[in-house]
């Protein structure tokens, strides 16, 4: 049993190469990878218990999010600051050339900084939440997670789209959920003139009435537009609860105001 303890110590002992004239050792390195996993394992216990503390006070979760993101960082940072001088790195030298490193490569790093820091705004003002339904340039869709450097909206088409969060501090972003979830629509039909107005108008709210995806509050309208070259042109307007509803259940309306006005001889 001595003898294998012994050879235990002589392959812990074993040098595997310099750096900056330290010798690091096979115990050294094990000794470097396990602060750093204790300090990822810490990192994710702090977190969660600054994410839960923070939302018990009352405040917002994205709020919560980013001191728990914060919090994370800093706790791994850390670690893995005292893993490398554990195993001799000189950290002052390493600053120093991760400062010049950091000049030379400024421009590449300068968008990644950019979206990293705009993610912790879009955590802390809450321009945009998870569950949100935007419009940001060609991306029409629901938020599904906000990171450091983009955001993951989903579409219509269950097609994911990163988002740069820079864009969504910088560009013109449209927030389908604010103030409320719903969202309004509109159905465009055209009647032959010498209808009855009346008629069309009842049978358009007697379509959306019957509908199970639209609103009663707010109730839905009927709009007599205007004279059309050919046509009396009106607009159906309902309320919808899902943004990404909208072409399925304007069609379905379609549909069945078309089968309404052949049943009331339109």
């Amino acid at each position: 049993m001595r003898e294998f303890f012994r050879a235990v110590h002589d392959v812990l002992d074993t040098e595997l190469f310099t750096l900056s004239g330290v010798p690091l050792t096979v115990s050294s390195l094990l000794a470097c990878a396990l602060i750093i996993l204790i300090g990822f394992a810490l990192a994710r216990i702090a977190g969660r218990g600054v994410f839960r503390s923070v939302v018990k006070r009352g405040r917002a979760p994205g709020v919560a999010a980013a001191v728990d993101r914060i919090v994370r960082y800093s706790i791994f940072a850390t670690a893995v600051f005292v893993a490398l001088d554990t195993i001799g790195v000189n950290l002052t030298a390493l600053f120093a050339g991760a400062g010049v490193l950091l000049v030379g490569i400024g421009f590449g790093l300068q968008n990644i900084a950019q979206n990293f820091i705009s993610g912790l705004i879009v955590l802390l003002e809450r321009p945009v939440k998870v569950g949100d339904f935007v419009k940001a340039g060609e991306a029409y869709g629901a938020i599904e997670h906000i990171g450091m450097r983009a955001t993951r909206v989903v579409t219509r088409d269950a097609t994911t789209i990163l988002i740069p969060n820079s864009e969504l501090i910088t560009a013109q972003v449209v927030n389908l959920s604010i103030p409320t979830p719903q969202v309004r629509r509109e159905v465009m039909v055209g009647v032959e003139y010498g209808s009855d107005t009346a008629r069309v108008r009842d049978a358009l709210l007697a379509v959306a009435a019957a509908h199970p995806d639209v609103l009663d509050d707010p109730a839905p309208e009927v709009h007599f537009r205007d004279f059309g070259a050919s046509s009396l042109d009106f607009a159906l307007l309902v309320w919808l609860r899902n943004p990404l509803d909208d072409l399925r259940v304007c069609s379905e309306l379609r549909f069945a105001i078309d089968a309404a006005f052949r049943d009331a001889g339109i």
